[in-house]
């Protein structure tokens, strides 16, 4: 496992196939707003349909440990604390500051700032880990995967305007994605990848049902074919690319996997 995840190749291919599933999701989600008839500002409905996407891939993961890995699906004591933190800082809390931060700030503001956990995970990085220090090649890489992202948004609409509800809560959710990578790198260690796949959606996706149904009240959403199968597909692109991306980090250094993440607003 350690040299295949660690090979350049595959290192190559595999974040890449991430940005690819991860990037999807925008339009998927986007159209399966419409299908379901979900309003651009009803926050609480989105935040619910992310809890059963969540849920759903978390078992998902499960399954399919089970069935085509043969895994015992056991979860020690001692991993429930941090797989429940795990949850609720990648899955509850990063998307509960996307979804509110993406429905106050324009679309131009939020692929740049949601490409901020890339270079707070680097900078981090640089301070935590002796041997992933900032170089001159992360530097270029940065400069030239934050700026492409910039320069193709300038004239769009890109003001200076900052709202605490919007930018404030897309820079929130840049940090919760940086800590929950940072916190990752240590706990795979300890961890199997697939439980703590599993076990993280699974965790957050409580939250976020729990929060979605509670500002929802008495509505509810009413699925027809597409937007369940659409549902179904944002379920497995996210088992899929978390439970690669966690394995990677498991062997590689985060800086250097964090620059593929650039590449998710333009698969999306």
């Amino acid at each position: 496992m350690e040299k295949f995840f660690t090979k350049k190749l595959n290192v190559l291919w595999i974040s890449l196939l991430c940005a690819a599933l991860w990037g999807s999701a925008f339009p998927v989600l986007k159209i399966s707003y419409e299908k379901l008839l979900i309003a651009q500002e009803d926050i609480f409905s989105k935040i619910y349909f992310a809890g059963i996407r969540f849920l759903i891939a978390s078992l998902l993961v499960f399954l399919a440990a089970k069935f085509l890995l043969r895994k015992q699906i056991r979860i020690q004591r001692d991993q429930v604390k941090p797989i429940v933190l795990l949850g609720l800082l990648q899955t509850s809390l990063q998307y509960f500051f996307f979804y509110i931060g993406v429905a106050n700030t324009s679309g131009v503001k939020s692929a740049i700032l949601q490409s901020g956990s890339t270079f707070f995970t680097v900078l981090a990085a640089h301070f935590i880990y002796q041997d992933d220090r900032i170089d001159m090649r992360k530097i270029i890489s940065l400069i030239l995967g934050f700026g492409g992202i910039v320069f193709i948004n300038i004239g769009k609409g890109f003001d200076l305007h900052f709202k605490l509800l919007g930018e404030g809560f897309l820079i929130g959710t840049a940090l919760t994605s940086t800590f929950a990578t940072l916190f990752v790198k240590e706990i795979s260690k300890k961890i199997d990848s697939v439980i703590l796949t599993g076990g993280q959606m699974f965790a957050g996706s409580l939250f976020l049902l729990a929060v979605g149904k509670a500002g929802m009240g008495a509505r509810t959403l009413l699925f027809n074919e597409e937007s369940l199968f659409l549902l179904v597909y944002a379920s497995f692109l996210s088992a899929t690319a978390f439970l690669l991306w966690y394995t990677l980090l498991k062997y590689n250094r985060a800086s250097e996997l964090s620059i593929y993440r650039l590449f998710i607003p333009v698969f999306g």
